[in-house]
């Protein structure tokens, strides 16, 4: 019998896709090449991943492509979307766009990962103590880069001009992505020793930060439902999942970080009151 976390999972997740879906037939099929060569990515990496490093399996969700849950996939297609989308509404150069995206899909894996693999979702085989609460530094090495590396390839083709740079740009993504991936991957997992995957993966996250404020980027207050859609859905849905089984209670430190990530992705996504303008004496008129 399926459980019933998992479903409500795969419903959120398609719910979230289809948001994306909407707002991808409006940019014409060349949005909706981006968002569906995503999934097809998210497919290819997940098998890739697990045959390459052998380290996580899949719980058994409602539809299962060998040993990967497609949701999964179309979960990989919809973050990517989503940050995307983000950072070509943000004043960034092309280039600094791609660390971006990475670091928006870090938001919502240090409170997800945790809490999913206490539901079941997946297992790393480690333990609930190990590292981050059970999760691998690696694994979050993994997110950014998996992010970076699908964006990067997109941009790039992306640049050339007319048809065959929006035609190549899905396929670009697709294949840099995985090349990147299965690269990083590898020099974490086989050459970097484990002991210094936490400092790594820390000074990944702080050099990343400070690659993007360095351009000081006025963040967008009115951007496309994705953009705040699957990041605060996905949020939303992991913190509830874990409150009703308890998952998030083991220890309550995972509560706080989880809360602590939903208030970053508010606050990156505008919701927060803006500061009321003062009137000027000229823009009064006369008493």
């Amino acid at each position: 019998m399926l459980n019933s976390y998992f479903l409500v999972n795969e419903l959120v997740v398609l719910g979230l896709f289809l948001v994306c879906l909407v707002h991808a037939a409006r940019q014409g099929w060349a949005g909706v090449a981006r968002l569906l060569s995503g999934v097809v990515f998210g497919l290819l990496l997940e098998l890739a991943t697990i045959r390459q490093l052998q380290a996580y399996h899949y719980g058994t969700f409602g539809v299962m492509v060998f040993d990967v849950p497609l949701i999964v996939a179309v979960a990989w297609g919809s973050i990517a979307y989503s940050a995307m989308t983000f950072s070509n509404a943000a004043r960034l150069p092309e280039w600094a766009r791609p660390i971006l995206d990475g670091l928006l899909a870090l938001n919502i894996d240090l409170a997800m990962d945790a809490v999913a693999i206490r539901l079941g979702m997946w297992d790393w085989g480690q333990g609930l103590r190990f590292n981050y609460f059970g999760v691998p530094f690696a694994n979050f090495w993994a997110w950014f880069w998996v992010i970076v590396w699908f964006s990067a390839g997109y941009r790039l083709a992306a640049l050339i001009h007319g048809r065959t740079g929006r035609a190549l740009a899905p396929f670009a993504a697709v294949v840099i992505g995985l090349a990147g991936v299965l690269a990083t991957n590898a020099l974490i997992a086989f050459l970097i020793p484990f002991a210094w995957h936490g400092p790594l993966v820390a000074a990944m996250l702080v050099a990343a930060l400070a690659i993007v404020l360095s351009q000081r980027p006025p963040l967008p207050r009115s951007a496309p439902p994705p953009t705040w859609a699957v990041p605060l859905g996905l949020h939303a849905y992991f913190l509830v999942a874990g409150l009703t089984s308890g998952a998030i209670l083991q220890p309550p430190l995972l509560l706080v970080v989880s809360l602590a990530m939903i208030v970053l992705a508010l606050l990156i996504h505008g919701w927060y009151p803006q500061p009321r303008r003062r009137r000027t004496y000229a823009s009064q008129g006369s008493p």
